[in-house]
């Protein structure tokens, strides 16, 4: 699974002229599921991303996270993150979920972070969303669950 992650001041997501989806202070999660991913990756990523320390203390460090400041999570499916590109200019999705296994493991996701005490609100899966967003910082992370398997490096 990958993931985009924005702090917000707000966002919210429109589907055909609605509001389906809003938060304030936060983060918006843009959520690509691959094509073999697990729940072990929608509970890794979760985990990780409820304990993003993306937000300052009061020295200006980023050292608290989203339960600390009251924050909510938005979180919008987003498959175009597995387009791969290296054979043209018009992207491939093959390395995407396909539609139910993708829907399956968003929608777990989004269930295992309010598990942990998070405040989330969605999109709508497969629809035409339009996305708006005051981001904060600007702070945006990318996130991969193959990481998890990858050894740590040394630094030094």
């Amino acid at each position: 699974m990958r993931a985009v992650v924005q702090r917000v001041r707000e966002a919210r997501v429109v589907v055909e002229g609605q509001v389906v989806g809003q938060i304030g202070q936060g983060l918006l999660v843009l959520l690509g599921v691959g094509r073999g991913d697990t729940q072990e990756d929608a509970a890794y990523l979760a985990r990780k991303i409820a304990g993003l320390r993306v937000f300052p203390d009061l020295e200006g460090k980023l050292n608290r996270g989203l339960l600390e400041v009251g924050g909510e999570v938005l979180v919008v499916s987003q498959f175009t993150l597995y387009g791969n590109t290296r054979k043209g200019n018009r992207p491939s999705f093959v390395q995407a979920a396909p539609p139910d296994e993708g829907k399956r493991l968003y929608e777990q996701f989004c269930d295992l972070l309010s598990t942990q005490g998070l405040h989330v609100e969605t999109g709508v899966f497969q629809a035409h969303m339009e996305v708006h967003l005051v981001n904060e910082g600007p702070v945006t992370l990318i996130l991969d669950s193959s990481e998890r398997h990858a050894p740590r490096r040394q630094h030094g």
